[in-house]
């Protein structure tokens, strides 16, 4: 196979992984954003988390929010709990990396705030405990998941929401929650935004 081959095989990998999760996940991305919009609207945050390749969904989550997706429009409080490195390595290093997303969820979370949790598949015992604890803290979970995510599937209550997507690749779970990311941001600002001006 030419290397040109080799592109053309990964766009058509992504964009059938993509119209495959547009047929099965189109209303769970809607309840999401309106999930998330209550949230911004009754005063609370958005947390997110994730490890690797999730954790840079997380600060695009983030900056989107905080700054601004496709129009100028006023800051969202949104915090990407990847983002400090001095923390991450700190709580690492003094307890465990299963408390790095715990800890600042315990201390920063308020009831009526929502955490997007982003994983491509194996279970993180990190991402597993930040939700046991925003589960304490009355706060409801989007997880962003892949095929391979049974753990934190089992985690979920009735109050949160799964959006999972189907494929056995995590390159192209990936490149779904990066566009289901883009959605979400989207949703949001046409909810809440739409009107304004």
């Amino acid at each position: 196979m030419n290397l040109q081959n080799r592109i053309i095989n990964q766009f058509t990998d992504s964009i059938q992984a993509k119209q495959d999760a547009l047929g099965e996940l189109c209303e769970l991305i809607e309840l999401a954003s309106q999930r998330m919009v209550a949230a911004l609207l009754n005063d609370r945050k958005i947390f997110s988390c994730g490890n690797g390749r999730s954790a840079a969904c997380t600060q695009l989550l983030s900056s989107a929010l905080l700054n601004q997706f496709e129009r100028d429009r006023p800051s969202l409080p949104a915090i990407a709990l990847t983002s400090d490195i001095t923390a991450l390595t700190a709580i690492a290093n003094d307890y465990s990396y299963e408390e790095i997303f715990a800890k600042p969820i315990r201390s920063l979370g308020q009831s009526g705030d929502v955490l997007v949790t982003y994983t491509d598949g194996n279970h993180s015992a990190n991402i597993g405990k930040a939700i046991t604890i925003a589960h304490n803290k009355n706060i409801s979970i989007i997880a962003l998941t892949g095929e391979k995510s049974e753990a934190i599937s089992a985690l979920l209550t009735e109050r949160d929401l799964e959006i999972r997507v189907s494929s056995s690749s995590a390159i192209r779970t990936h490149e779904v929650h990066v566009l289901i990311t883009h959605c979400l941001c989207d949703l949001i600002d046409h909810q809440l935004f739409d009107g304004m001006g």
